[in-house]
């Protein structure tokens, strides 16, 4: 499967998913902006960069930056409120807030660790997008 086709898939499922969770989705007209799509969650209207995640080692790693023609990495803050992740290993989507982690990119524990650390873990079941 191609990046475009895959952006395309995460970006169905992470639409389907907020809709499921009884959202209203909003989509914005045109490209170049810092978001895929918007919800409104009855308060305020919520920006959302999607990304696919990865699964690796009972971790689902994606992208957190966007990468300039120079090879900057530009961060989503103050142009997104979250990353809609869709892993398809997992067959789950994720809201995960922009701040949570930096432009080196975030990830999302699935299994446990191997010295059953659990402070500091951002665990995929606490961001995931459950239906109504």
């Amino acid at each position: 499967m191609n990046t475009t086709r895959k952006g395309n898939v995460a970006e169905g499922r992470v639409l389907s998913a907020l809709l499921d969770a009884g959202f209203d989705v909003l989509i914005p007209f045109g490209g170049g902006l810092g978001y895929d799509c918007a919800y409104d969650d009855g308060l305020t209207i919520r920006r959302v960069q999607v990304k696919t995640g990865k699964l690796s080692k009972g971790v689902i790693l994606f992208n957190t930056a966007s990468v300039t023609r120079s090879g900057e990495r530009v961060g989503y803050t103050g142009r997104a409120e979250e990353f809609g992740v869709f892993c398809a290993e997992t067959d789950s989507v994720y809201l995960v807030p922009v701040e949570t982690f930096s432009v080196h990119g975030g990830w999302l524990r699935v299994a446990a660790t191997k010295n059953n650390q659990s402070s500091g873990i951002h665990w995929a079941t606490d961001y995931e997008i459950r239906s109504k």
